[in-house]
């Protein structure tokens, strides 16, 4: 009923395809039928900032930060267009599988927002994405849950810092749940691969402070997955490790997992 209630709102309030702008096209989950496919072609691959910051997890990525996925993802965060969180969860999930084998728990671990990011996009956007994730996962056959050990305090706009102070800022904002990592601590179920997980990695400083607080816990972080890397200006690329946009070579890695509906175009399930 959820999504014939969905199909229905694109029909009476019909928007703008999140991927692209495109206005007066047949919609499915926010984006037109080229900008689904666009999506659906993307294969997760393994990226790194150049240099990468002291304790950055080894990152996948879903795609380049550009095109289709840099218009939903704008139109999810900055838009209110939250029915994009069930294909963008799915998309999450691919990038998680590629690093979580089967059999072991996989725990997704958000970046957190701070108090005001909640209040301006009213909710957690990395929250329901985990969620939506870990779904996907389940569905699949992984044994997935999402875990929240870590808050984040007010911190300044990192668009006006440079790499060490988005470093510092990151680091210094982020706190340990006490009472989280307690249960974390007791409970065997949290126990197997802990996965951190963000919308957009750019200078990695982000996900290093993660993994280095959740170290302070005894928590060790596997990898990270994000859905989408910037670009790289310059540096040098390690081998086998994408800085720019493009999908390795060969089949999807996530084919048993159900990534979409039966037309072919990403599922908000």
């Amino acid at each position: 009923m959820s999504v014939l209630g969905a199909d229905l709102a694109d029909l009476i309030l019909p928007a703008a395809c999140a991927g692209c702008g495109a206005e007066r096209v047949p919609l499915r989950f926010g984006t037109c039928a080229a900008c689904a496919a666009a999506l659906e072609a993307l294969t997760p691959f393994p990226t790194a900032p150049v240099p990468p910051p002291p304790g950055m997890p080894a990152c996948t990525a879903v795609g380049a930060y550009e095109g289709a996925l840099r218009g939903v993802l704008l139109a999810y965060k900055e838009r209110g267009r939250h029915r994009l969180a069930g294909p963008l969860g799915a998309l999450l999930a691919v990038a998680v599988a590629r690093i979580a084998p089967r059999g072991v728990p996989v725990w997704l671990l958000p970046v957190p927002s701070t108090a005001s990011a909640v209040r301006e996009r009213h909710g957690d956007h990395m929250a329901r994405l985990a969620t939506h994730a870990v779904r996907r996962l389940r569905a699949a056959g992984w044994n997935a849950g999402v875990g929240w050990p870590l808050r984040a305090l007010p911190r300044p706009d990192s668009t006006s810092l440079d790499v060490a102070a988005r470093a510092t800022a990151a680091e210094n904002s982020l706190r340990i749940r006490g009472t989280r990592i307690r249960v974390l601590r007791r409970r065997p179920t949290m126990r197997g691969t802990l996965i951190v997980v963000d919308d957009i990695v750019t200078t990695g400083a982000t996900l290093a402070a993660v993994t280095s607080r959740l170290r302070e816990a005894n928590m060790q972080v596997t990898g990270a997955a994000v859905l989408a890397a910037t670009r790289l200006r310059s540096g040098r690329v390690p081998s086998g490790v994408r800085a720019v946009a493009g999908a390795p070579p060969g089949p999807k890695v996530l084919g048993s997992v159900p990534r979409t509906r039966g037309d072919g175009r990403p599922s908000a399930g």
